[in-house]
């Protein structure tokens, strides 16, 4: 597990000012990585490190001699700590550090970003169990769960091409549907998704990788992940009503993921761990997937909401409305490092940059709920916005806005910025 160490004191704060405003989502204890170039400039995308409103060039300020983001991940934890230390003190008010780096600073709103590494290969898994619980009960209401959810953690590989970067808006998906209880001989129907919905996760990268045939065991597992970032898995439930049987997911999946362009480190993380607990009477995980330090703290105490837009707010100035808050904690059903165990416990080789969805974290209570499907149990009740406007599911125009922080007693906020999309027609 990650150790609380002089990078996360709370009374430490930087020269860079806005880095010290009570409610930053990028304050000095926190430091994401990502990827950015200046807006029109058309170079070759650099690492940064978020600190208030501003971006730090790493290689500008003699940090790195590498623009792969990929390389700087796969390094070993005692590395990628001692960089994180070396970042920590050098934007530290008081630094000698800071007549150098105030060089190697750019404002946020003046960068573009891109998807922060390269993801090679993209897992979601199903880890929601309140989210499962809820959409099983919509199609089996005899047994919403399956006998092996409780067991093994669910999971499908995904389209890695098709992910993209907070900010970029995406076609409403096509493809084949076919309405509930219609004749089988019954021809389908072909066109854009009438029921397009948003899937609130968190995505885990991997940093270093494992080789084939070398599982990687329960007590190892975080020292194979960089970070966390926060992760909209798009989901056209007609297609996917239609498709999934008998191979899972496709097309209702591949055509749009939109993360946010930082990764919060692990070791950023570190002061909010939650222990890791099963219910009463639900079983305890096979020991590969159990281990005294995810027991301990195995689970992350993060905070998530999503927000909607639509086209006639934005025409009229109107700010984003709140659909879903709830904590992951109350989520996940499975911790990041029993994923990274599990999936790599057949010998499967995980590569720097991987992504690993955590599949839609939804709560217990209604309000917590990570999607539309559940919002409007399928569609069958219509939720109302402050501005009068009704959604079943997402209309050509809306604007998603997941966000997500931590904040805890001792400890500074951190946040993970923004992961938007907006659907065209």
């Amino acid at each position: 597990m990650y150790d609380i160490d002089a990078t996360h004191d709370p009374k430490r704060t930087s020269w860079v000012e806005s880095a010290n405003a009570e409610g930053s989502d990028f304050p000095i204890q926190n430091l994401p990585f990502g990827r950015f170039r200046r807006k029109g400039s058309g170079e070759a995308w650099r690492i940064g490190v978020a600190i208030g409103d501003q971006v730090l060039d790493l290689r500008a300020a003699g940090l790195v001699d590498t623009d792969d983001m990929n390389a700087l991940m796969a390094a070993a934890p005692a590395e990628r700590k001692a960089l994180r230390a070396k970042l920590s003190d050098g934007l530290a008010e008081g630094s000698a550090q800071q007549a150098a780096w105030a060089q190697a600073l750019v404002p946020q709103a003046g960068c573009e970003y891109t998807v922060p590494c390269r993801v090679g290969d993209y897992t979601d898994f199903y880890t929601g169990i309140h989210h499962a619980t809820t959409i099983g009960k919509l199609f089996r209401p005899d047994q919403p769960l399956m006998p092996n959810y409780k067991w093994v953690p669910i999971g499908y590989h995904g389209r890695a091409s098709s992910i993209v970067v907070s900010g970029t808006p995406f076609k409403r998906p096509q493809g084949q549907t076919k309405a509930p209880g219609s004749d089988p001989a019954a021809e389908p129907s072909f066109g854009p998704s009438k029921r397009l919905d948003y899937e609130l996760e968190l995505g885990f990268y991997v940093g270093q990788g494992n080789a084939l045939g070398q599982p990687v065991g329960i007590d190892d597992a975080e020292a194979h992940l960089f970070g966390v970032g926060l992760f909209n898995d798009w989901s056209a439930r007609d297609l996917q009503a239609w498709e999934y049987q008998p191979l899972g997911p496709f097309l209702a999946k591949n055509f749009a993921s939109t993360v946010s362009p930082w990764i919060v480190t692990m070791e950023a993380l570190a002061p909010f761990r939650a222990p890791f607990t099963r219910p009463a009477g639900d079983p305890q995980p096979l020991p590969y997937l159990d281990g005294a330090a995810n027991r301990e703290g195995g689970q992350l105490d993060i905070t998530l909401e999503v927000l909607v837009q639509t086209a006639k707010m934005r025409e009229q100035g109107e700010a984003p409305a709140r659909l879903t808050h709830g904590l992951v904690k109350e989520a996940a059903y499975w911790t990041a490092a029993q994923l990274l165990a599990h999936h790599t416990v057949n010998g499967c080789n995980l590569q720097p940059g991987d992504l690993l969805g955590s599949g839609t974290l939804s709560g217990p209570t209604p309000d917590a709920a990570g999607s539309l499907m559940e919002l409007t149990l399928g569609g069958k009740q219509p939720i109302t916005l402050p501005n009068g406007e009704q959604r079943t599911f997402l209309q050509d125009g809306d604007t998603l806005v997941l966000r997500g922080w931590c904040e805890r007693a001792g400890a500074v906020r951190i946040g993970f910025g923004e992961a938007s999309g907006t659907v065209l027609a």
